[in-house]
């Protein structure tokens, strides 16, 4: 009955994951990017905990994927200084999962999700007026 049971939750995931990503606007998308960055190193150290290093990795692996995403949309040319302060700090966060995926280091973790959480939360503090192109974030 386990099986079955977590099937049928994956699957109510997905569905979830689907519509959000359809009703979205490219504000909300590149928010929903972050919050999956975040949710993966968050899930990196939950299995860093639990010993499961396999685990662990493959959760940095996916959120060195979305933040390289986030960091190749930049617009540089729209975008000027904030595009390459954002890029830098992508940079180093991308380093700091790196580092903790190679060292089992949780601080190295802790660092690259409170530096996701300062970038997301600039983000959606964007007034919704202000919302129409997000250039220095791609999409």
């Amino acid at each position: 009955m386990y099986g079955p049971s977590r099937n049928y939750a994956d699957q109510y995931r997905k569905v979830g994951v689907s519509s959000r990503v359809a009703d979205a606007d490219p504000h909300k998308l590149v928010a929903l990017l972050f919050e999956g960055a975040s949710e993966r190193i968050r899930r990196a150290e939950a299995f860093l905990a639990q010993g499961d290093h396999a685990m662990k990795g493959k959760a940095i692996g996916e959120a060195c994927a979305i933040i390289g995403h986030l960091n190749g949309s930049l617009d540089h040319e729209a975008g000027g200084e904030i595009a390459g302060n954002l890029s830098a700090l992508y940079d180093f966060v991308i380093q700091r999962l790196t580092e903790a995926n190679l060292n089992n280091d949780t601080r190295a973790l802790h660092d690259s999700l409170a530096v996701m959480g300062e970038i997301e939360s600039a983000w959606n503090a964007i007034p919704s007026d202000q919302r129409q192109r997000p250039a220095i974030a791609g999409t």
